[in-house]
C-alpha cells in the first residue's frame, strides 16, 4: 500500500479505528433550530464515514442554554431528548466501519450577547477579547461547579446515544481554553492564579466524565500548542498540560492553535503552507505516550503521510480537505490522489457559518447540502449541451454533464482553461489554486470532455451541433472607466500583468483598486522588485474582502513596503503618473508611475446572453456571466444548473 501508516488501524483508548484520518470539529449550522441532529446533519457526517474517514469528530455541541449558545443551529447535549436524534448519528456513521465522538464546548466570552438572549457574555474573568468587543462577566464559583456538571451530562447524553467517545474542546480561546490561559485567566479563587488553579475547570470536567461514563470511555482534549498571543498559553503550557492530562487518564490530545485574537492560526487563509505549525503536534507528542491528533492545513495524503512517518502526531485531523471532497480517504487509499478535490483555503466555509448560514464549500457545491444533492440522474443520453466558457463555472458543469451521460462540448475563447482561477493563481502563495484547477482539468479529461481552446464566437458551428442545451459560462471582463489618459501605454490590467503579456520590475507601479485580485496583485508586483502603491476610491482598502484573508495579504503587503491609499479617486492617467483626488477634502494631487494597473472590477455582458436565448432553446447561465461573484459561486450555480438539466 502507498500510505502505509495513514492506513494502519489505530487506537484511542481501547477504541480502534481503521485508519489514521479524523475529521475533526467544523461548525455546520445544519442541526435543527431546537438543537437535534437533523437529516441533513446526519447524511453529512455519513458521506465523510463512508468516504473513507476513520473518526468524525461532530461539531461543537452545546452543553448550556443560558450562556453557552455558539451558533443558532448547533448540535445540543444538555437534555436527554436529544439522544434518539445523536443515536440515528452515530448509527449511520458506524455503517461505515467509522467512529464518532461528540465535541462539547462552551464558548465563554467568545460569543455575543445577541446569540444569549441579550445576556451579558461570561468567562474565567472581566477581561474583553478584542475579537469580540464585548466585556464578559465573571463566572461565580458555583457558576464554574455548574458548568463542570453540564460538560459531564453532556458526555453522559453522548455515551448514552452510542458516541464512541468526546471531546472537550479547550482550544480557540473557547471558555475551557479561556481558563487555561494566563491572559483571560486572572481568578483568586480555586479555578485561578498558579498553572494547577487553571487546569481545575478542565480536571474536574475529565474526572467527572470519567466516574460518570466509565475509565473506559474515550475522552480527546483540544488545546492550542500556541495561542500565539505575547503572554498567552503558549507550548511550553501546552506540553505541561498534555503530560498532565495524559496523567488525569486522557486518552488523546488533539492539537490546535490560536484564538479569536490570531484567528488565521486556527482556520488558514490559502497563504499558509501544509504542515506550518507541526513543531507543536511534535513537542507534544515527544512528551505523552497516548497518541495525538493535530491539524495542519494537511491538503495531500502524500503530505499526511509523511507526517505520520516524521513521528509528528499520531492521527492526521483532516478538516478542509473533507469538506472539499468527502471521498479524500478512499480516494487516497486506491491511489486516485489527483481526483482528490483540493480544498483552496479560502475561508468559504467558516465565513458562511459565522454568519449563520448552512456550511458552504467554495469548491463543492454538495456540501451542507449532501440530502438535496443525491445520487446524479443518468439520463443525459449522449445529448450534446454546448458550455461556453472554460472557468471554473463552465468547468463544473461540464463534469455533472458527462457523469450524467450527457455529452458536453467546452468552448473557450483563450488557449488555457481556468479562466479567472489561472489568473488567480499568479500571485505568490496561491499554489492551491494551481492544484483546484489541475484537479477539474483532470477529471474532465477522465471524463473525456471535448474541449475547443482558442475558439472565436461562431453561432453558425453551434447551431450545427444542435445542441439540447447552451451553458453560458462566459465569465466578466474588466472594467475600465473612462477616464482622459486611459488609453496610455503605460495603462494594464490584471489579467496582462498575473499572466505574464507585460514584464514589470524595479518600476514605480501603481495599482488602481484595493478588492482582494487588486491587493494580491500588488503582492506579485512588490515581490518582483516595484515600489508600489494601491489607490482605493472607498473610505477602506479591500472593500467585500472576507476580513481574515484582508488582513492575510495587507500584513505581507506592510512587509513589503507597498503604501495603500484609501479615500482617493483616480481622475487622470497623466504622462508621469496619475491625477486623483481626495475624497474627503477634494484636493488633487499628482502622483509619479511608471506603470498603472487598473483592478476595478469585472462585468458580465448581459447583451451576449440575450443573442444566445435568441438563437437557442433550454439555455443556462453559470458563474460570472449571471452575476459577478467568487469561486464559490461559479462552483455551485455550474453544479446546480447541471445537476437539474
Amino acid at each position: 500500500m502507498k500510505y502505509n501508516n495513514l492506513f494502519s488501524r489505530g487506537k484511542i483508548g481501547n477504541l480502534e479505528l481503521k485508519n489514521r484520518i479524523v475529521m475533526p470539529a467544523m461548525g455546520t449550522s445544519l442541526a435543527s433550530a431546537t438543537g437535534e441532529a437533523s437529516d441533513e446533519i446526519i447524511r453529512y457526517y455519513e458521506e465523510r464515514a463512508e468516504g473513507g474517514c476513520g473518526l468524525i469528530i461532530t461539531e461543537i455541541a452545546r452543553i448550556d442554554d443560558v450562556t453557552g449558545i455558539g451558533t443558532p443551529c448547533q448540535l445540543c447535549v444538555n437534555d436527554l431528548k436529544f439522544i434518539p436524534r445523536l443515536e440515528k448519528l452515530a448509527r449511520a456513521v458506524h455503517r461505515h466501519d467509522t467512529k464518532i465522538f461528540i465535541q462539547l464546548h462552551h464558548p465563554g466570552r467568545e460569543n455575543h450577547a445577541r446569540l444569549i438572549g441579550g445576556r451579558q457574555i461570561v468567562g474565567p474573568s472581566a477581561v474583553m477579547s478584542s475579537a469580540i468587543g464585548e466585556m464578559p462577566r465573571e463566572l461565580t464559583t458555583e457558576e464554574v461547579e455548574n458548568l463542570v456538571k453540564q460538560f459531564v451530562f453532556g458526555a453522559y447524553v453522548a455515551k448514552s446515544s452510542g458516541m464512541d467517545g468526546v471531546e472537550i474542546h479547550g482550544a480557540h480561546g473557547y471558555l475551557v481554553g479561556q481558563f487555561l490561559s494566563p491572559l483571560s485567566n486572572l481568578r483568586t479563587d480555586k479555578y485561578g492564579g498558579s498553572f494547577e488553579g487553571r487546569l481545575r475547570f478542565l480536571t474536574e470536567i475529565v474526572i467527572g466524565i470519567k466516574n460518570t461514563c466509565g475509565k473506559q470511555f474515550p475522552i480527546s482534549v483540544r488545546i492550542d500548542g500556541d495561542e500565539f498571543l505575547p503572554g498567552g498559553f503558549d507550548l511550553e503550557q501546552a506540553v505541561s498540560t498534555a503530560k498532565y492530562l495524559e496523567s488525569l487518564g486522557v486518552d488523546a490530545i488533539n492539537v490546535s492553535a490560536g484564538t479569536y485574537e490570531t484567528v488565521n492560526t486556527i482556520i488558514e487563509p490559502i497563504a499558509y503552507p501544509q504542515g506550518w505549525k507541526k513543531h507543536l503536534s511534535a513537542a507534544i507528542k515527544k512528551a505523552v505516550s497516548i497518541p495525538v491528533i493535530a491539524c495542519d492545513v494537511i491538503r495531500k495524503p502524500d503530505f499526511a503521510e509523511a507526517l505520520l512517518e516524521e513521528g509528528n502526531l499520531d492521527f492526521v485531523a483532516v478538516g478542509r480537505g473533507q469538506l472539499a471532497d468527502p471521498q479524500w480517504g478512499l480516494k487516497a487509499q486506491s491511489g486516485r490522489e489527483k481526483d482528490i478535490r483540493p480544498c483552496i483555503s479560502c475561508l468559504y466555509c467558516i465565513e458562511n457559518v459565522l454568519e449563520c448560514k448552512v456550511i458552504k464549500c467554495a469548491v463543492n457545491a454538495r456540501t451542507g447540502r449532501e440530502s438535496e444533492f443525491t445520487d446524479f440522474n443518468i439520463n443525459g443520453q449522449g445529448r450534446v449541451v454546448a458550455v461556453l466558457g472554460g472557468g471554473p463555472a463552465g468547468m463544473e458543469a461540464a463534469r455533472v454533464l458527462a457523469i450524467r451521460g450527457f455529452k458536453p462540448v467546452i468552448f473557450e475563447k483563450e488557449n488555457y482553461l481556468g479562466g479567472n482561477v489561472r489568473v488567480g493563481s499568479m500571485p505568490p502563495l496561491k499554489d492551491k489554486l494551481t492544484w483546484f484547477l489541475e484537479n477539474l482539468i483532470y477529471q474532465l479529461e477522465e471524463l473525456k470532455v471535448e474541449v475547443s481552446l482558442g475558439w472565436n464566437f461562431d453561432i453558425e458551428e453551434l447551431k450545427k451541433l444542435n445542441p439540447y442545451s447552451v451553458f453560458v459560462a462566459t465569465g466578466g471582463s474588466n472594467l475600465v472607466p473612462k477616464l482622459p489618459g486611459i488609453e496610455d501605454s503605460k495603462v494594464y490590467s490584471v489579467d496582462q500583468v498575473l499572466l505574464g503579456q507585460t514584464s514589470l520590475e524595479g518600476k514605480n507601479v501603481t495599482v488602481i483598486g484595493s478588492g482582494m485580485t487588486g491587493l494580491e496583485t500588488a503582492e506579485y508586483l512588490a515581490d518582483k522588485n516595484n515600489k508600489v502603491t494601491v489607490i482605493e476610491m472607498l473610505e477602506k482598502i479591500g472593500p467585500g474582502a472576507y476580513l481574515p484573508n484582508l488582513i492575510d495579504v495587507v500584513t505581507r503587503l506592510k512587509k513589503y513596503g507597498v503604501e495603500l491609499i484609501p479615500g482617493t479617486k483616480l481622475l487622470e492617467i497623466t504622462e508621469n503618473g496619475i491625477k486623483v483626488e481626495d475624497i474627503k477634502t477634494a484636493t488633487v494631487r499628482e502622483l509619479k508611475a511608471d506603470a498603472v494597473v487598473l483592478s476595478v472590477g469585472v462585468k458580465n455582458d448581459p447583451g451576449f446572453v440575450d443573442s444566445i436565448r435568441e438563437q437557442f432553446e433550454n439555455v443556462k447561465v453559470v458563474g460570472d456571466a449571471a452575476k459577478v461573484g467568487r469561486i464559490g459561486q461559479a462552483i455551485q450555480t455550474g453544479f446546480e444548473y447541471a445537476y437539474y438539466l
